[in-house]
């Protein structure tokens, strides 16, 4: 495996906390807005925002009023978001539920100073999901200033595989909206990211939510971890803020001469294996 590249730049990134309007997007929209703005002012280049928030982690209202509830391809009511990154020069990841093609999907969008220039669809709906949403079937990276970071969606940051595929990608941080309860999800948090930090030696990001969102109350505590797995910035549990962390390439450097995992990696998709024990057919 050839030696990934590192950025040549700090990157100063912020993760959003708020509570939304169930159901309303506009009036999500504009917060989405006003966060970004307050992050440009902050200093940060990049803003990740909590798994669906411009409607709220709202199933049903989204289900029986995908019209309201959804963003769709191209939708005006995204307007403010656009025009609050071309003001700042900020690139936001924004949670969002998607109608496209007849389909609900849970994603990730992407804006900077021309509008949405990308759409990460999640991969690993949680169970009460599944009736609703459409899987999504790739990965997804964005690229700000030199920095490749990779893109999931709460559950998704449970499975290994999915942050792996990201660092193998190259990319240098793990970025992730979601909505963590009280109690087990926070516990959930607290073990999923370090590891998937640690393991890929990335950066980890998180912005959850704040509030209680389509029956759940969120645990806030949005957060990023270090590339050695340890923990760099992180929120209150209840109150609206941005959680600012920078980005280095330096701690990056260092964390990949410490624990050279990607480096030694083997493709084991592509490493024969061996049967191990008797054969009960024998």
């Amino acid at each position: 495996m050839s030696a990934f590249e590192l950025p040549d730049a700090p990157l100063r990134i912020a993760a959003a906390q708020a509570q939304a309007v169930p159901g309303e997007v506009e009036a999500n929209a504009a917060a989405v807005a006003r966060l970004i703005r307050e992050a440009g002012d902050g200093g940060a280049r990049v803003v990740v925002f909590p798994e669906k928030f411009l409607s709220g982690y709202e199933i049903e209202l989204i289900r029986t009023d995908p019209r309201r509830c959804a963003v769709r391809p191209a939708d005006p009511r995204l307007a403010p978001i656009a025009e609050a990154c071309r003001a700042s020069g900020v690139t936001a990841v924004v949670g969002a539920a998607v109608q496209d093609g007849g389909e609900l999907y849970v994603s990730a969008l992407a804006f900077d100073a021309t509008g949405v220039v990308g759409r990460y669809d999640k991969q690993t709906l949680f169970k009460h999901e599944r009736a609703v949403y459409r899987q999504g079937r790739a990965g997804a990276t964005l690229q700000v200033g030199g920095w490749r970071l990779g893109l999931g969606v709460c559950y998704d940051s449970g499975f290994p595989e999915h942050a792996r595929a990201a660092a193998l990608d190259g990319c240098h941080a793990y970025v992730v909206g979601a909505l963590f309860g009280e109690g087990n999800g926070h516990h959930e948090s607290r073990i999923w990211f370090p590891a998937r930090a640690f393991d890929n030696t990335v950066y980890a990001v998180l912005a959850n939510h704040v509030g209680v969102t389509g029956g759940w109350r969120a645990c806030g505590s949005s957060a990023v971890w270090g590339p050695d797995g340890r923990l760099v910035a992180e929120g209150s549990p209840a109150d609206e803020e941005l959680v600012f962390a920078d980005l280095l390439p330096e701690r990056l450097r260092a964390a990949r001469e410490a624990e050279p995992m990607l480096r030694d990696l083997h493709d084991t998709d592509a490493e024969p294996r061996t049967a191990l024990g008797a054969d009960p057919a024998r």
